[in-house]
């Protein structure tokens, strides 16, 4: 069936998790900011992130998911019908993804850049399947797989990190840091939003959270940041506004 690109609306930027509140530990402080600055924002969640141990079902996760999107101003949020705990690469995943990334035509993709050790195996998955969905989304001549979408080039791709790992992504040097210091609310008001995943018992998580944006901005100059990877180095035609770009 063809589907008609005009009906979405185009976004700025899209981050992809593996679950529903990956996006919001990761860069919520930066997507609430980009959202403040007027640009389109968007989630994509590539399982429903169920079966969880205190969540009655997807019906409840994903309704924390609607609440805190619509906290840091997210204009499309949506969830791809892959499964939780059993995410891997596949040609299927990857077209999935990648017909997503037609529909919303995004200027920049973030998602994972590493493994996350003693976490969900899903987010490797989910790099590996961002990675080739975002080369997959330009290919010509594969109609047959894209139900008349038209191509579309992602400008720029941005690996993150989740909030409770180092602060810097192992085997890449180009790192840089957005200042969320107004922003760092707002993210965790998001994140507080899953009261399935963070109970009352797991309130130390917050603190980490907090603390961590608070490590990554210092080494910047902020009150509070979060920290990226481009795949590419970045460069600039003016070094003055680059270096004093606060």
């Amino acid at each position: 069936m063809k589907v008609n690109v005009e009906e979405f609306p185009v976004l700025d930027v899209i981050a992809v998790g593996a679950h529903p509140d990956d996006a919001e530990i990761a860069c919520g402080g930066t997507l609430a900011k980009l959202a403040q600055q007027g640009y389109q924002v968007g989630i994509i969640d590539l399982t429903d992130g169920e079966p969880t141990p205190h969540s009655p079902g997807p019906h409840v996760r994903l309704e924390e998911a609607r609440r805190a999107a619509e906290l840091l101003g997210v204009r499309q949020r949506v969830t791809l019908d892959l499964p939780n705990r059993r995410l891997f690469d596949s040609f299927e995943a990857r077209i999935s993804l990648a017909k997503e990334f037609r529909k919303y035509r995004p200027q920049v993709v973030i998602g994972f850049g590493d493994k996350t050790p003693l976490a969900s195996p899903d987010h490797w998955q989910a790099m590996q399947i961002t990675d080739a969905a975002v080369f997959y989304s330009r290919l010509t001549k594969w109609d047959e797989y894209f139900d008349g979408l038209p191509v579309h080039s992602i400008a720029a791709q941005l690996y993150f990190r989740l909030a409770f790992e180092p602060a810097t992504l192992h085997n890449y040097s180009s790192h840089f840091t957005v200042d969320i210091g107004d922003a760092l609310e707002a993210k965790l008001a998001a994140i507080r939003c899953y009261e399935t995943q963070f109970p009352p018992a797991k309130a130390y998580v917050f603190d980490r959270i907090r603390g961590a944006a608070m490590i990554a901005g210092a080494a910047a100059g902020f009150s509070a940041g979060e920290t990226f990877v481009s795949t590419r180095p970045l460069g600039t035609q003016d070094l003055m506004k680059l270096v004093f770009s606060r």
